[in-house]
C-alpha cells in the first residue's frame, strides 16, 4: 500500500502543473455522470451489483450509459451491449493515439483499460514549449496515469451513489447532470480544433451528429460523425499547420 501511494505521488509530481486542477475537476465531474448512469441504471431495472460490476470492468461512461438506458427503453440486452460496443469503437483509435506512453507487459493491460475521452484528451494536450522532449513524454505518461486513476476512482463511486439515490429520484435529467460529461469533453475539445484539418473535422462531425440524431437509434449518431475522419485524406497544401494555430497541438 505505501509503495502504491508512493508511486501516485511520484506520478503526480510529474504532472504538468497547469494540468493538475483540472484534472481534478475532470475527476469529480465525471463522478457526477456516475451519479446519473446509476440513477438511470436503477430506474431501468438494474441491480446495484450490476451497475457497480459494469463500472469497474467496462470503465466506459458512454456505453454504458448507452446500455442501461436502451434495456430501460425495452431493447434486448444483446442488442444493447452490441450498441455499447460500436460506440466504444472509437477506443481502438484513441489507444493508437496512447500507445507509445505505455509500457509493456502487464501494466500495457491496466492502461489499456484506462484509455477513453478523459484521460486520451489529457495525455495528448500540448506540452509547454520550453519544456524538453524527455519530460514533456514524462508528463504525458504521467497525465495519462493520473487522469486514467480520476475516472477509475470516480466512475464506480458515483455509480455506487447514483444507485443508492436511484431508489429515491427516478429521473437524474431533473438536476442536469446528464450535460456534464458532454460540457466536459468540449471543454476539452475546444483548445485542440481551432484551425487546420482538426476544426473542419470537428465542424464536419457536429454537422453530421446533429443531422443524424433524430432519425438513429440514440448513441448512434457519434458513432455516425466519425465519418467526418475522412477529412484527413483529403490532399492539399491549403489547410494550416496545427502547430502554427492557437492552441494546436504540438
Amino acid at each position: 500500500m505505501a509503495h502504491g501511494l508512493r508511486a501516485i505521488r511520484a506520478l503526480w509530481h510529474d504532472v504538468p502543473r497547469d494540468l493538475r486542477r483540472p484534472i481534478l475537476l475532470m475527476s469529480l465531474a465525471v463522478a457526477l455522470v456516475g451519479v446519473t448512469y446509476g440513477v438511470t441504471g436503477v430506474s431501468a431495472g438494474f441491480a446495484a451489483w450490476q451497475l457497480l460490476l459494469l463500472a469497474l470492468t467496462v470503465l466506459a461512461g458512454s456505453a454504458e450509459l448507452l446500455f442501461v438506458g436502451l434495456v430501460g427503453a425495452g431493447a434486448s440486452p444483446w442488442l444493447a451491449a452490441a450498441a455499447g460496443i460500436l460506440v466504444n469503437l472509437r477506443n481502438s483509435v484513441y489507444g493508437m493515439a496512447v500507445s507509445p506512453l505505455l509500457p509493456r507487459g502487464w501494466r500495457r493491460a491496466l492502461g489499456a483499460h484506462l484509455v477513453n475521452d478523459e484521460t486520451v484528451a489529457f495525455a495528448t494536450s500540448p506540452a509547454p514549449a520550453a519544456a524538453p522532449v524527455p519530460t514533456a513524454h514524462r508528463g504525458r505518461v504521467a497525465t495519462f496515469w493520473v487522469a486514467g486513476i480520476g475516472v477509475a476512482l470516480g466512475w464506480p463511486v458515483g455509480a455506487a451513489v447514483g444507485a443508492g439515490l436511484g431508489l429515491v429520484v427516478s429521473d437524474p435529467r431533473v438536476w442536469g447532470l446528464d450535460a456534464v460529461l458532454p460540457a466536459l469533453l468540449g471543454a476539452l475539445a475546444v483548445p485542440a480544433i481551432r484551425a487546420g484539418r482538426t476544426l473542419a473535422v470537428a465542424v464536419l462531425a457536429a454537422v453530421i451528429a446533429l443531422v443524424t440524431t433524430p432519425l438513429v437509434p440514440a448513441g448512434l449518431a457519434p458513432v455516425l460523425a466519425l465519418a467526418a475522419l475522412a477529412v484527413v485524406l483529403v490532399p492539399g497544401r491549403s489547410w494550416p499547420a496545427q502547430s502554427d494555430a492557437p492552441g494546436g497541438l504540438a
